[in-house]
């Protein structure tokens, strides 16, 4: 059974940086795009950031060129560098794989 676990939230003071890191088990999800979505509260998850199995990456517009997606395969993880936080990427951080499969999420708090 498929099984993935973000981890890396917590708290951060505006214009700092977070990684978050989600590792997958159970299913090989090499050949899969993964993605990084958030939840602000409140409002709908909404997709951040997508890799394909290449490597390739696409960004929504309001963390282009602030968020970076990345995979390890060799490792089952997938990472999500944020820079240059700001108070409204305050969200509950979710991994997903394929379309599918969802982590439990990890919560990231940008404030001062």
């Amino acid at each position: 059974q498929a099984r993935l676990v973000e981890s890396g939230g917590g708290l951060v003071h505006p214009g700092g940086s977070l990684r978050l890191s989600c590792e997958w088990s159970g299913i090989d999800f090499r050949a899969v795009n993964m993605r990084w979505y958030r939840q602000p509260p409140g409002k709908p998850r909404v997709m951040v950031a997508v890799v394909t199995p290449s490597g390739a990456s696409t960004y929504a517009d309001s963390v282009e060129g602030r968020f970076a997606i990345s995979r390890d395969d060799s490792k089952n993880t997938v990472f999500l560098q944020m820079n240059d936080l700001r108070p409204e990427d305050t969200a509950d951080y979710y991994c997903n794989a394929g379309a599918q499969y969802w982590g439990q999420g990890t919560l990231v708090i940008v404030s001062s």
